[in-house]
């Protein structure tokens, strides 16, 4: 008798080996096994995987397709809309998404975010400190690459310091919530329910203080934003709140876990970032498309049309998986090499087009000083023991990276 593995459609093969530790651990041959002469790979009826970077790069900017889910033809993705649930950004189509990003770049700005510069490395440097004397072997996760973003964004959003524990809870619990349907089991989608419900109590009343009394912080700027007469909702700004925590703060932990074992595995480009720390900057974008914080993300065709070569109707999602257009040899020469001196700005980890990472100056940032962090204080970073990744798909990282360090 056949294998589940054998019957299963490839979509279901797909998501099957997606949750494989083999998968997990290293996706990118399997992307290869995909990759081939179509623009467009057929999964299901319904349902196309993109691979290529000038394929990926074309479908992100596409006018012809939207990023709200329920567009689309899948049962799974039909669901009943919550009237207590306000629609995310990122789930947004134009003119929605124009005048609501328009909004929130008046508060969110380049300034607000060097403002942050000082903040961060003031807490880099607290937790170097900290892992400093600890004897043995340290988790860089636990230690420095989940504590960093959520204080970051906590100082962001004005989050009271003693309340970053839960913050941190909320998080993890919420960021199940990006994976394919298929891969969230009963119990996880009880979980992201908790921490989303949580999550939003706590935003909505610190909101509510905020605007009785403005501090200088994201979320009193969000309230006081207003342009000829259009101001954000209450409900919208919590929703945006929630946005940066996970869409902020889980990449960046990605991007330093994934960048520090990246980077322990190729001690020739660790010892050229020794050497070079004015690389640190520019090896950001490389560790972001060596090893990418987000691997796929999804368009839906709204109506019947030719996109990428390829006739699409109305209901069929488009999956882009940016970790196998980052690894793609017609852009990036020796594409599954680290190189830190690499130009890698022609990646695609942030998205792009419309639905561009709001947040991607702020991931540069952290990552920047996170890593030359790292190295101005510990003349030897080692692995120690075996990285374990997280059990999701969507957003790849680490759950624990056992190193040692010396001064």
């Amino acid at each position: 008798m056949p294998d589940a593995a054998t019957v299963a459609s490839p979509t279901d093969r797909f998501f099957l080996e997606a949750m494989s530790p083999a998968f997990r651990e290293d996706p990118y041959p399997y992307y290869e096994r995909f990759r081939g002469s179509s623009p467009l790979l057929r999964m299901a009826d319904t349902i196309w995987f993109a691979l290529g970077h000038a394929e990926v790069t074309a479908l992100l900017r596409h006018p012809g397709l939207s990023t709200d889910e329920s567009h689309a033809a899948t049962e799974a993705d039909r669901t009943e809309e919550d009237p207590n649930r306000t629609r995310s950004l990122l789930f947004m189509d134009p003119p929605e998404h124009t005048r609501l990003r328009g909004l929130v770049a008046r508060a969110f700005t380049p300034r607000r975010v060097e403002e942050l510069r000082g903040t961060t490395q003031a807490i880099a440097t607290e937790l170097v400190d900290a892992m400093a004397p600890q004897s043995g072997v340290v988790d860089v996760i636990t230690a420095f690459a989940y504590p960093l973003p959520v204080r970051v964004i906590c100082a962001l959003l004005g989050v009271p310091p003693e309340d970053e524990a839960i913050f941190t809870a909320w998080s993890r619990g919420i960021a199940r919530s990006v994976d394919p349907g298929i891969l969230r089991s009963a119990e996880i989608e009880a979980a992201i329910v908790e921490a989303r419900q949580g999550l939003q109590a706590y935003l909505g009343d610190l909101l509510a203080a905020r605007r009785r009394k403005p501090g200088n912080d994201l979320l009193s700027a969000l309230a006081a934003v207003e342009a000829d007469g259009d101001r954000i909702s209450p409900r919208q700004i919590v929703a945006l709140a929630q946005l940066l925590l996970v869409a902020g703060h889980e990449t960046t932990v990605n991007l330093i876990g994934n960048g520090t074992l990246a980077l322990l595995r190729a001690p020739d480009q660790l010892a050229v970032l020794r050497r070079s720390r004015e690389l640190a900057g520019p090896a950001v974008d490389e560790l972001l498309r060596f090893d990418s914080p987000v691997q796929i993300t999804q368009r839906v065709v709204v109506e019947d049309m030719e996109v990428v070569g390829c006739p699409v109707k109305a209901g069929d999602e488009i999956m882009l998986v940016l970790g196998a257009a980052n690894r793609d040899p017609t852009v990036f020469a020796d594409p599954h090499r680290l190189d830190v001196a690499r130009d890698a700005r022609r990646h695609v980890a942030f998205g792009g087009g419309i639905h561009h990472c709001l947040g991607a100056a702020l991931a540069r940032m952290e990552g920047e000083i996170a890593f030359r962090t790292l190295l101005d204080r510990f003349g030897r970073i080692e692995l120690a023991g075996t990285p374990a990744r997280r059990p999701t798909f969507t957003l790849r990282g680490l759950e624990s990276l056992p190193i040692t360090l010396k001064s």
